[in-house]
């Protein structure tokens, strides 16, 4: 059941990612909006959870085998993590235009980051962290 522990994991580090995501949406958002802080919000909490994963949640993937150069790595996490972005932003520009009050923004990452969970992990688990082959 090692998927299973690794999805929890991920799912924590999620929960980290949300917390760095509003923190910096709502820090960014006086100076580029709600739609352009939110970018910069999921870049932040992005480079967060790559850094946790790849401590944490992937470890043992990534000592079993050759090491794949840091940049290469984290590069490539940001790229798999653009199809779970793309649905997570959606969730957010919906809530934005339905919701209105201080906690909209909030609640829009909220629902976007759990529509993007099984994509990211999948992206993440298979793609950036897959275990070498021998």
């Amino acid at each position: 059941m090692k998927a299973g522990r690794e999805f929890l994991a991920f799912a924590i580090v999620g929960a980290a990612g949300f917390v760095v995501d509003v923190a910096v949406l709502y820090l960014a958002a006086p100076l580029l909006g709600w739609y352009g802080a939110r970018v910069l919000s999921f870049l932040a909490a992005a480079t967060a959870t790559w850094a946790l994963n790849r401590r944490y949640t992937f470890a043992a993937r990534r000592s079993s085998g050759a090491a794949t150069p840091i940049v290469r790595e984290y590069l490539g996490y940001l790229a798999t993590m653009l199809g779970g972005a793309v649905v997570n932003y959606g969730a957010y520009v919906l809530v934005l235009h339905w919701a209105s009050g201080p906690w909209a923004p909030a609640a829009g990452v909220a629902l976007g980051s759990c529509a993007g969970l099984v994509v990211n992990f999948l992206s993440a688990r298979y793609l950036v962290f897959r275990t070498p082959r021998r």
